[in-house]
């Protein structure tokens, strides 16, 4: 074997330069695969730690809330939300596996500002939650993404009446100056209108609310905002929002509507003084492959209680999730193909040259007893290391590129982000890509050389000797 290997390193170094484009060409496409494909199983972590920062692995609704429920969500409460967070919470199999378990409160409903010289209303999307869960939930980062902001201390869990507002949001309402917003244009003059006209009826109904439930109207320092929303019963409910500060939102049709605010004043909008429910309860788990058998249990759980309940996983509530790695996964594959392609006509173009060149050779073996069997392997065999040699050089050039991107500091928004997170190759997190990477080239060499090694073990003996 060591007789075969020796014979095989030397053929290839008798065309040094032919055998080094080659192997150049294998290396070229190890280096394209194993940097693509860190970048894009960088990605993958980054989208899933964002996905589960905000909205947990799974989330428990109210049969039928996902259909139907964001129109309605006081329709769609949980009823004795924390009776179920307590059967979850002390169930023998799911309590090692959570990391936080938390309620919240979605709701739909009117933002109005009408301090001094601003009157201006408009529709948001509101969100619940317990603020230090919230922060909590911020700290997973199970794949070292480098991505865990700093707790929020502007929302407080005894402090119900702040929260925080989309960068749109404070733009439309003229809360620029308020909150002293960079970037942030001041709101122009409001033009008169009719006395008919719709937007003012709402502003106005709006206000008469707001002053209702201000009662003596004493002056704030903080910005306030008045939100208006139908209770669960459909009657008119409005509450005072102290505005702590902007939330930037990654997608502008979200920050254009976002308001974020304690469980305890979205439940008080949404459900006055009837029973307090709960839109959905996040389960972020500890490791996210203990997704499945949570989920399972979860079925199991609810089904033996008689609840009638659903569970849905982040890649349901963020289906932009699963459309990132279709594409950047559809995208690797094109570029394993095109790299597989440029490999296997180099490995035949060189193998098929060197059959060419040493068909005396091969006719001198052959007339010295060797079986075309053993021609084909030796040709195969030096396709084989020329795949080995340039895979090894290029996963050694993708580790250098990638430790030198990884340490550079560089910095990315991705999708979906409003914030920068770092930029990084990751390679080493993903040893079956580095496996696979390399036994697809190798493979790929082989089958290549296999093709003119096949040819040189057909050519008769007395044709190969007499050859010029």
């Amino acid at each position: 074997m060591n007789f075969l290997a020796k014979i095989v390193f030397r053929n290839i170094l008798r065309n040094r330069r032919r055998s080094l484009m080659t192997g150049s060409a294998v290396a070229a496409g190890a280096l394209a695969m194993l940097l693509f494909g860190g970048y894009v199983g960088y990605i993958f972590a980054g989208l899933q730690t964002n996905s589960v920062q905000r909205t947990g692995h799974l989330t428990v609704f109210h049969s039928g809330y996902f259909q139907f429920g964001p129109g309605n969500p006081a329709a769609y409460g949980i009823d004795h939300y924390q009776d179920v967070m307590g059967l979850i919470q002390e169930d023998p199999v799911l309590k090692p596996m959570l990391n936080v378990l938390t309620p919240t409160q979605s709701l739909v409903g009117i933002a109005g500002n009408f301090s001094g010289s601003v009157d201006a209303s408009k529709t948001f999307l509101g969100e619940g939650f317990i603020p230090s869960d919230r922060n909590r939930m911020k700290q997973w980062d199970e794949f070292h993404t480098g991505s865990r902001p700093a707790p929020d201390p502007r929302l407080t869990d005894a402090d119900l009446n702040r929260g925080l507002v989309g960068f749109g949001v404070a733009r439309m309402l003229g809360l620029c100056g308020p909150l002293k917003l960079a970037d942030c244009p001041a709101m122009p003059a409001a033009k008169p209108s009719g006395s008919g006209s719709a937007a003012a009826v709402v502003d106005s109904d709006l206000l008469g609310l707001a002053q209702r439930d201000a009662g003596s109207g004493a002056p704030q320092t903080d910005p306030q905002l008045q939100l208006l929303a139908a209770t669960a019963d459909g009657a008119p409910n409005v509450v005072s929002l102290t505005v702590a500060g902007v939330e930037r939102q990654g997608v502008r049709e979200l920050d254009d509507n976002f308001i974020a605010m304690n469980l305890g004043l979205a439940q008080q909008l949404v459900y006055g003084r009837g029973e307090h429910k709960a839109t959905g309860i996040v389960l972020q788990l500890k490791r996210s492959e203990d997704m499945p058998a949570a989920r399972a249990r979860l079925a199991v759980l609810f089904k033996q209680h008689g609840l009638d309940l659903e569970v849905k996983d982040f890649g349901d509530l963020n289906p932009f999730y699963g459309q990132v790695v279709k594409m950047f996964s559809g995208i690797f594959l094109f570029i394993a193909m095109v790299m597989g392609v440029i490999v296997l006509f180099a490995v035949v173009n060189t193998m098929t040259m060197n059959v060419m060149e040493r068909t005396n050779e091969i006719g001198t073996t052959r007339a010295m007893g060797v079986r075309p069997a053993g021609i084909r392997w030796q040709f195969v065999s030096e396709g084989m290391m020329i795949g080995v040699l340039g895979t090894a050089f290029g996963t050694l050039a993708a580790i250098a590129i990638a430790l030198t991107i990884n340490h550079a500091g560089l910095t990315w928004i991705p999708p979906g982000n409003a914030n920068p997170v770092p930029l990084k190759v990751d390679i080493f997190g993903k040893p079956m890509l580095m496996v696979g990477t390399w036994i697809v080239l190798v493979l790929v060499a082989t089958f290549a050389a296999l093709i003119p090694a096949n040819r040189a073990a057909r050519i008769p003996v007395v044709d190969a000797l007499r050859h010029i």
